[in-house]
Formats: C-alpha cells, structure tokens, sequence
C-alpha cells in the first residue's frame, strides 16, 4: 500500500490536496492541555517533544475551525471523519463538528477506555478519552464489527431469531406452526461506543517514545469500521504514524502529516518495518488475570487488605499507613507444609524488602521441628481456625465431627 509522510502544517497541506479524494479522517489534535509534552526513548538517545500551550480557547478552536473545514472538504461523500479529544475540550469540538458536518451528520461519541495505576488529583482518576464519529452525508461507509456475547446471556437469545410485534415490543420469532424460528448466522453483538482497549505498556515493541502515542489496535478498530482495503486514510497530525502503519497492516493507502520533523522521520522509519504489539489483555480478558484464591482469602475477612494477582508467593497486601513498610501475607493452602508456604512468600518478598512477611498457618498439626527451619523474616500467625484446633487439642478434643 502506498504511504506518504508529509512535513509541514496540516492546513497548507491539505488545502492542496483534490476535493473528495480521501474515504477517512483520523484527527488526533493537540487536546489544550496547556503544556509542552515531551517523552524520552528507551535507549535514551531521542527526545520527542510538542508545545500544547495556546493563549485562550478562542484561538484553540480557531486553529481546528479552519481546518476542520478543509477535513470536510476532501472527504468524499461516503466518507467519516473521526475526531478524538479529550475532557480538555469535548465541549469545543462537538460544537465544532456540528457547524462544519451538521448535527444529522453526527454518528456516535465513543468513549476509548482505559486503566491507569495513579491519580494524584481530589477528583475521579481520569481513564478515557473521546472519539467523535461524524459522516458527510446520510450514506456512509460503515463495516458492523462484532464483540463475544457477555457470560450472562441467555442461550435462546443467540439460538433464536427476535422480531418486534404489533405493540413493537421485542419477541422470538415463530413461524405459521408456532414453532420458534432459530437464527443460526449471527457473528455476535455489535461493537458498543465504549472501547476497553489498553493503553501501551512501557514494554509493549510498538511503543516508540512518542508523548500520546495511541495503540495500534485502536487505530485498526476505526479504519476497519468505515474503510475497506485500498481506500485512503488522512491524519492531519500523525505524530509517532500510528495511523498509518495501522492502515499499512490493514492495506489502506494513508497520508500522514505533522509540523515537526522527528515526528516525520519517526513515522517513516515505523512504516518501513511496522511493528504490532499483541494484547494478551484483550485475548485473554481481564476476567483471566483474577487468580487470587477466594478460599485462602475468607481467613482475612474483616481485615483491611488488597488481594494480588499473578503472584504465586504472595495473596495481600495488608493496608498500612503511608511511608510504612507493606506487610505481605500468603495464607498457607490444603495439602500444603508450612515450610513451602514459608519458602514461596521468602522468594516473594525478596524483592519488596524492606516488608514485613506474614504467613497464616491454616494446618498447624505438622512437626514443630520445621518452624525452626523457616526463614527468620517469616512471622507465623496462626489462624482462627488453627489456633480453634491447636486449643481444643490441649484440652482432649482430638477431632471435631
């Protein structure tokens, strides 16, 4: 496919581009942030670096205005314009899309969601951005994609087909015999306007250094939706290129555009071998990373904790105060010796020292001589439970029913 990666600003560009000549529209702005963003490399060698600093919203939206109209321009009548933004200016931009398209052209607000770790601010973390989908006219390319059904629905409501009935509520189907007619070609649900894509991890392989790098399968989302394969994507300021290696591994033809040089060069390099990183979030579901062991944590009801996940020597944090050491506690599971209870959270731990190391004995009918063997920065505590049987046991009872 081909890819051109155009030096300069978006506006003089694209004015010289032929009217009606472009299928999509990928806008990714600078969002008003008021700052200067910069990131450096992995390798520490580039520095990649744009200003977001204007003198009012006034001249925001003016920059965006002229040139949301010559985006309008070059899109052909069956093409879509998609204009992501985020809490910065939300309110500027949809009033900006409807003056240029018009509010019947307007299509879907979706919301591109995300996890971050921290939020330092005295308000809700913020974890999505927006996506305005608007059309130049009533017909429109649009490619439905299809999600997995959620756990929770019915089987009849995949097996059989649904109509809606003289008061236009919905119902099964059924033929002349009152038979139930059964719809054995649907791909799906359709996709929603809320997207849980994760963002890049530090270590992911397309993540190139650029400050606002999106993840190619976001990207992959929306040029499939109203492309198909050789068609033409613009983004106006393409910053890293990850429009255009999305639309090179799904052969679109793409014209990228940024006022600064690294970027460009950037772009091109990326487009000379594009690289996808594979989400195993997405594949696996967030669902697949819940490994903490419900049964081991019953013992720690009542106690403030926060239950960890992908760790085979430890179950939860306990809540301390701020500047404290943390306390990580394993609970040791049936079948299973306190020794190598004790020897999963030591390896565990090792690396989070200082930390205080609490293991719950759950069995304490093992021989003491083991204790002795544990390793000196393990604090045993015994569970209700254990220290129940350990009591009954001093006083006869040797068994419970």
């Amino acid at each position: 496919m081909a890819s051109e990666v155009h030096h300069g600003d978006c506006f003089e560009v694209v004015s010289g581009m032929a009217a009606e000549s472009v299928d999509l529209v990928y806008v990714d702005p600078p969002f008003f942030t008021q700052k200067t963003h910069s990131l450096v490399t992995r390798d520490r060698e580039t520095k990649f670096e744009f200003s977001d600093e204007w003198q009012s919203s006034a001249q925001y939206i003016e920059f965006l205005r002229v040139r949301v109209k010559e985006f309008r321009r070059v899109l052909k009548t069956n093409g879509s314009i998609f204009f992501q933004c985020d809490t910065n200016a939300s309110h500027h931009i949809r009033y900006l899309l409807d003056e240029a398209f018009g509010e019947a052209m307007f299509r879907s607000e979706i919301i591109w969601h995300y996890r971050r770790w921290s939020n330092s601010q005295r308000n809700p973390m913020p974890s999505h951005q927006t996506i305005f989908f608007y059309s130049k006219t009533d017909v429109y390319q649009y490619h439905q994609l299809f999600g997995d059904y959620s756990p929770s629905t019915n089987v009849d409501q995949i097996l059989q087909r649904r109509q809606r009935d003289e008061h236009g509520k919905a119902v099964y189907a059924r033929d002349g015999s009152d038979n139930v007619i059964h719809d054995g070609h649907k791909k799906g649900v359709p996709i929603a306007d809320v997207w849980d894509i994760p963002l890049l991890n530090p270590k992911a392989k397309e993540r190139v250094g650029y400050p606002t790098q999106k993840p190619i399968l976001l990207l992959e989302r929306i040029i499939g939706l109203v492309t198909s394969p050789g068609d033409l994507v613009l983004d106006p300021f393409s910053g890293s290129g990850t429009t255009l290696v999305a639309a090179e591994l799904l052969d679109r033809n793409s014209i990228g555009i940024d006022i600064a040089v690294e970027a460009v060069q950037l772009a091109k390099q990326r487009l000379i071998e594009p690289v996808k990183t594979s989400s195993e979030l997405l594949r696996k579901g967030r669902e697949s990373y819940l490994q903490s062991d419900a049964e081991a944590l019953a013992y720690l009801h009542g106690l403030p904790f926060i239950p960890i996940q992908r760790n085979r020597g430890m179950d939860a944090i306990l809540n301390a105060k701020p500047g404290e050491n943390p306390i990580l506690i394993r609970i040791q599971r049936r079948g299973e010796s306190v020794a190598d209870a004790a020897e999963l959270l030591h390896a565990a731990g090792q690396s989070k020292q200082p930390a205080t190391l609490v293991l719950i004995v759950t069995d304490s009918q093992q021989p003491s001589a083991l204790f002795n063997m544990l390793p000196p920065d393990i604090l045993l505590v015994n569970s209700t439970a254990s220290e129940l049987m350990e009591r009954l046991a001093d006083k006869g009872v040797e068994k419970l029913a």
